[in-house]
């Protein structure tokens, strides 16, 4: 389950608000929306490592818009890299229907279109970087 939740908030994490909204406008009217933590921005610390496994340092500074939505006893979260807090609100809120399991099929139908498009850029950037690939090739001489 917590893998299947963490594939959602990727693909909500990418979407666009047009996406988003076209995905809620679904499920409308929705029950009524409390926000324990309305949409704020601030900044996160980008961490990495030499190689992928060297000792850590900082990266720098990243804008980072996140919320938190209570719908009916769902609590949904988002995460949004930027200055977005529309579309931050609007994943968490899809993020709470998510929860509910009466109606976590039609999330993922809603979220469809958004699926397509990620995999389409991710192949299409794969056929990019496989046209500008290098093999290297070591020939074996014949004296050794």
């Amino acid at each position: 389950m917590t893998q299947r939740r963490q594939a959602l908030m990727g693909v909500l994490a990418r979407a666009t608000l047009p996406e988003l909204e076209s995905a809620l406008e679904r499920f409308a009217p929705l029950p009524p929306i409390d926000e324990p933590r309305p949409a704020e921005v601030g900044l996160a610390m980008l961490r990495g490592r030499v190689g992928g496994d060297g000792a850590p340092f900082n990266l720098g500074e990243a804008t980072v818009t996140r919320a938190a939505v209570r719908l009916n006893a769902a609590t949904g979260v988002s995460y949004i890299l930027g200055r977005a807090p529309e579309r931050a609100r609007a994943a968490a809120v899809l993020d709470a229907l998510w929860q509910d399991e009466a109606v976590r099929f039609a999330v993922e139908e809603a979220l469809g279109p958004v699926r397509k498009r990620i995999a389409g850029a991710e192949a299409a950037t794969r056929e990019k970087t496989d046209a500008t690939r290098v093999n290297f090739f070591t020939l074996v001489r014949g004296e050794d």
